[in-house]
């Protein structure tokens, strides 16, 4: 352990799998205190929390609620003293299965739901996060999770291509409000391509991945990576900016 985020506390939503939970994982590894706000709790979440009782504690968080997005912030502050950095991670895909559909047969609810989690959710975590770390004075940073689907667009995803593009773009005015308050805070945004993750089913695995230029799927530590660097002081300098980590998807 290098310690590069000791002392440092984050909350992290949808933290109990996927990318969430190899963030959770990482910073837990370089120093900091980890709270997980999502849903559910699965195995991988149980045992990780099991194995770090003094590191890393669950909070039951529904994103689109902005009540519960202010009692998590608050029992964070009261559980580890502050809060450092919030990563925007919680997100998901097509709530009516893996059926692509375009967008002339797009359902309301689905779309709804889509934008609620994806964006509404990412934008309560940057006010809520913004306002704690200003009123404790001492800066921070929020990392989005977007996609590159907020640079580029799929056929049969208009709901999740416009709520990552939505964040993208987002991250960008919070991080100019930031700099306006003049509060320290940081916001930047990730942009995964294909990881390992529920929201990618494992029966398209083998005709996604000769699209890939690096010639494979990524994993979530590969996502948890530059969060660490976000989440750290080495990125003092970075705001407003877009991470792509993508295997070079997008580069073609």
């Amino acid at each position: 352990m290098s310690n590069r985020l000791e002392g440092k506390v984050a909350l992290i939503s949808g933290g109990t799998c996927g990318i969430g939970l190899g963030v959770a994982k990482a910073y837990v590894k370089e120093g900091a205190k980890v709270v997980i706000g999502a849903r559910f709790k699965d195995d991988e979440c149980l045992d990780f929390l099991k194995d770090n009782p003094d590191n890393a504690v669950y909070m039951k968080l529904q994103v689109k609620d902005e009540d519960n997005w202010i009692k998590v912030v608050d029992d964070t502050v009261k559980k580890f003293g502050h809060l450092d950095i919030v990563v925007n991670d919680a997100g998901i895909g097509d709530k009516e299965g893996f059926t692509p559909k375009t967008i002339d047969k797009e359902s309301k609810e689905n779309w709804d739901e889509i934008i609620g989690v994806n964006l509404t959710g990412t934008f309560l975590g940057i006010k809520h996060g913004m306002a704690e770390m200003e009123k404790e004075g001492h800066g921070g940073s929020i990392i989005n999770i977007s996609s590159i689907e907020g640079f580029v667009g799929f056929s049969t995803a208009a709901a999740y291509n416009a709520s990552k593009g939505g964040v993208r773009m987002m991250t960008k005015s919070a991080a100019l409000d930031a700099g306006v308050l003049k509060n320290g805070v940081r916001v930047n945004s990730v942009h995964p391509g294909y990881i390992k993750t529920r929201i990618l089913p494992k029966n398209i695995w083998d005709q996604i991945t000769p699209t890939i230029p690096m010639g494979h799927i990524g994993e979530p530590k590969d996502i948890a990576g530059i969060c660490v660097y976000l989440g750290s002081d080495e990125s003092s300098y970075a705001t407003g900016a877009e991470f792509i980590v993508d295997g070079g998807v997008i580069a073609q």
